[in-house]
C-alpha cells in the first residue's frame, strides 16, 4: 500500500550528443548533478530525492555526496521512463517531481509549486511550470516549446510553433514551457505505458501523449527562468554565475 510520499526524481545519463557526461562535469568544485540534487532537497514538500541513473560513475558519485540513487535500465528513451522504473520499485511513492539533471539553478519554490498542483489539485494528472516570453526570437524558436492554457490554467496544447498564431496582434501573451514535471502515480504509469500519439511523434513532445490520452496538465506560471545546461555555452554562463558569487 502507498502511503503518498512525494519523491522528486533526477534522471540522469551520461550519454549526451552535445555535451559526454554532463552530470559529472565540475563547476564551482562540485558535479552538476550535486547542485541539482542540493536544490531539490530544499523544497519544503518533497519527503526525498532520488537520482535515478543508468551510468555506475554518476551512480557512485551521487552516493558519495549523499544521495539516494537507483541504477536503472540503459534501454528508456527518455528521463519519465527511466523514474517509472524507480517509481515501480516503490509503492510508498504517490506523487513525483520529474527535475531534470542539468538546471542546477531550479528554484525549490518552483518544485513545490509543481508539487503543490498535483498533489492538491484532484483534475490534475499532471502539473507543470511556464513562464511569460517576451522575445520574439524565442517566441519563434523551435527549441523552446510553447504553451498555451485554459482560463482554469490547464494546458490546451504545447508546441514548438508560435501559438498562438497571431491573426490580430496585441490580444496575446505568449508562454515557454520550463522542463520540469509532477505526476500523480497513476498518470505517470498511464503514460509511460503508453502508446506515442501522432501528436507527441509530430512535434516530439512527450506531454502531448498525455493530452492526447484525455489527462489533465495543471500549469502555473511563474517569473523565472533557470539555466538549462545543454551547451558548451551554457555551461560557461552557469560557470560565470557561480564565480561571480564567490
Amino acid at each position: 500500500m502507498s502511503d503518498n510520499q512525494t519523491a522528486v526524481i533526477i534522471p540522469a545519463r551520461y550519454g549526451s550528443s552535445r555535451l559526454q557526461g554532463k552530470p559529472l562535469i565540475e563547476v564551482g568544485g562540485k558535479p552538476i548533478i550535486q547542485w541539482v540534487f542540493e536544490k531539490a532537497v530544499q523544497a519544503t514538500l518533497a519527503d526525498r530525492v532520488i537520482i535515478a541513473t543508468d551510468n555506475q560513475q554518476i551512480y557512485e558519485t551521487s552516493l558519495m555526496f549523499g544521495a539516494e540513487a537507483e541504477m536503472t535500465l540503459e534501454s528508456h528513451n527518455s528521463g519519465s521512463d527511466r523514474i517509472a522504473e524507480v517509481v515501480e520499485r516503490h509503492p510508498e511513492i504517490g506523487y513525483i517531481v520529474n527535475l531534470q539533471g542539468d538546471e542546477p539553478m531550479i528554484d525549490p519554490e518552483n518544485i513545490d509549486r509543481v508539487i503543490r498542483m498535483v498533489k492538491f489539485d484532484e483534475k490534475a494528472d499532471v502539473s507543470t511550470l511556464v513562464t511569460e516570453i517576451k522575445n520574439m526570437k524565442e517566441v519563434e524558436n523551435p527549441n523552446l516549446v510553447k504553451c498555451v492554457f485554459d482560463s482554469n490554467n490547464y494546458a490546451l496544447y504545447f508546441s514548438r510553433a508560435k501559438i498562438p498564431y497571431e491573426r490580430n496582434v496585441g490580444h496575446s501573451k505568449f508562454y515557454g514551457h520550463l522542463g520540469i514535471y509532477g505526476y500523480k502515480r497513476d498518470a505517470l504509469f498511464a503514460m509511460t505505458h503508453g502508446k506515442q500519439t501522432p501528436l507527441e511523434l509530430s512535434e516530439s513532445l512527450e506531454q502531448l501523449r498525455v493530452l492526447q490520452m484525455g489527462m489533465k496538465i495543471k500549469i502555473d506560471i511563474v517569473d523565472n527562468k533557470p539555466i538549462g545546461i545543454d551547451t558548451i555555452e551554457d555551461l560557461n554562463n552557469f560557470k560565470a554565475q557561480v564565480m561571480s558569487k564567490v
